[in-house]
């Protein structure tokens, strides 16, 4: 008798796989878009029948696998957003991190660069350019450290600028 109920049970299944499975098929198809993995999650949702073959009646075996295939639909599309949302993430950190990495280089290349065209200033342009820029003291400070007028250290600094904008420029 065992033999006729699990051959029945087979016959059964069977049956529900012939013809549910085309139209599980197009739900989930409809669902994910043509995914790729549609075939992947139709035989998903045939093995979690199985696995409540004891409950399974003819009335209830369509409600049975609507559910499951919902659910099953429902977690593929939750882990494919979740991934795509983490890709995401890492994507824009990383080009955060490349753009910073970019950013910090040519800020010390612009800088090598400006000191090369301070070192061709004559000397006493050079030392007002440098306390200037580098050590960030006014034209008064300067004008004191180096004992000569202010307007002296106003025209020296204007013209360190100049020069070193102007060679900054043809770098950019």
């Amino acid at each position: 008798m065992k033999d006729t109920s699990a051959h029945i049970t087979v016959q059964f299944l069977t049956e529900t796989y012939t013809t549910y499975r085309p139209l599980v098929f197009r739900y989930i198809y409809r669902k994910l878009n043509g995914c790729m993995e549609t075939e992947d999650l139709v035989q998903d949702a045939f093995l979690r029948l199985l696995e409540y073959r004891s409950m399974l009646r003819p009335e209830t075996v369509r409600s049975f696998l609507y559910t499951i295939v919902r659910n099953l639909v429902t977690d593929y599309l939750r882990r494919h957003y979740k991934k795509q949302e983490v890709m995401a993430c890492m994507c824009e950190g990383l080009s955060a991190s490349v753009e910073d990495m970019e950013s910090a280089v040519m800020a010390k290349d612009l800088s090598c660069q400006e000191e090369k065209r301070v070192n061709l200033l004559s000397p006493k342009v050079k030392a007002v350019y440098s306390m200037s820029r580098f050590e960030g003291k006014t034209t008064l400070e300067i004008a004191e450290e180096l004992s000569i007028p202010k307007r002296t250290v106003e025209g020296y600094l204007l013209t360190g600028r100049k020069v070193v904008r102007e060679y900054m420029r043809q770098c950019i």
